[in-house]
Formats: structure tokens, sequence, C-alpha cells
């Protein structure tokens, strides 16, 4: 079986630094939504992994662990630039030490992101500010994948991905 590439134009934008919203919903279709924390791309695996608190996001853990349903939006500061990403079924697991390190990589892109828009990288820093221990990674291939940009391409289907 044959992994779904991960949008090309993800790729290209999370190495930019983009801003990650993770979301779902619970069995009575009220969605939750958290900011994300940090984001890695396994492009061998075709998986992504995004970071969201605990503490923070309880509803939306909750809600993650009941159905595996996931939504997940990225956006450049710079350019509004964003696409939203869809799966059925998320896995979730605690973060650990080893995670440090994409965590840091996500901050810098985002440190970089922030101050294209004229604002001082310790803004990312207070945005994104953790402990290891109260962060959950949510992995999911995606199912579906959409263009958010505002205008009149919103809400199209990338063409040809996942």
């Amino acid at each position: 079986m044959s992994v779904p590439p991960i949008p090309a134009a993800l790729v290209d934008m999370v190495g930019r630094g983009v801003s990650v919203h993770v979301a779902s919903r619970d069995a009575r279709m009220r969605p939750s939504v958290m900011r994300g924390l940090g984001l890695d791309l396994d492009l061998a695996a075709g998986r992504i992994t995004v970071f969201v608190s605990r503490e923070q996001a309880g509803q939306l853990v909750l809600d993650l662990s009941a159905n595996g349903h996931v939504a997940v939006v990225v956006s450049e500061p710079l350019s509004h630039r964003a696409m939203q990403l869809k799966a059925t079924r998320a896995t979730l697991r605690n973060a650990v030490a080893a995670d440090e390190a994409v965590l840091a990589r996500y901050l810098a892109s985002m440190e970089r992101a922030v101050q294209s828009v004229g604002h001082a990288p310790r803004m990312a820093r207070a945005m994104l500010a953790h402990r290891i221990e109260d962060l959950v990674a949510v992995s999911f291939t995606p199912d579906q994948a959409f263009d958010q940009t505002p205008g009149p391409k919103a809400g199209a289907a990338l063409g040809g991905q996942p």
C-alpha cells in the first residue's frame, strides 16, 4: 500500500513558519479548538504530528481520544496563505523529551515568521511556551486537504493531494 503524500504546498509553508490550530468535535458535533504548539512532518510515513497542551486543550484531547477526527489549519503570518488538513484516525500519545528537538525547530520557524510581520521573537516564545510533560502529540495521515487562504479559492480541495 502506498503512503498518501503530504501536500507539497504544506512542506513549503512549514519551512517558512506557520501558525497551527487543531480542532475536533464531540458526539453532539460541538467543536473544540486550540493553538498547536508544534508541528512535525514525517514525509516517509505520510504522517503529520501536532502538539497541544493537555491543560489548555482538555476538551479537544477528550474529543480526539473519543473519535479520532482532527482538522488542522496552518497559516503563514506574512501572507495569510492557509491550508486545512482533515483525518478521521488521529492517534494521541504523551510528548517525550525526544520531541523537544521538533518543538525547538518549530519555535525557531515561528520566531522568524512573527519577525516577518514586525513582532519580536519573544511573542512566539510566549505563545508557544510549554512544559513537555503537559504536551500531547496528535499524529495523523491526512485524508483531505483544502485551500483556506482568504479569497475565491478558499474551501477548494487541493488537487491531487491527499
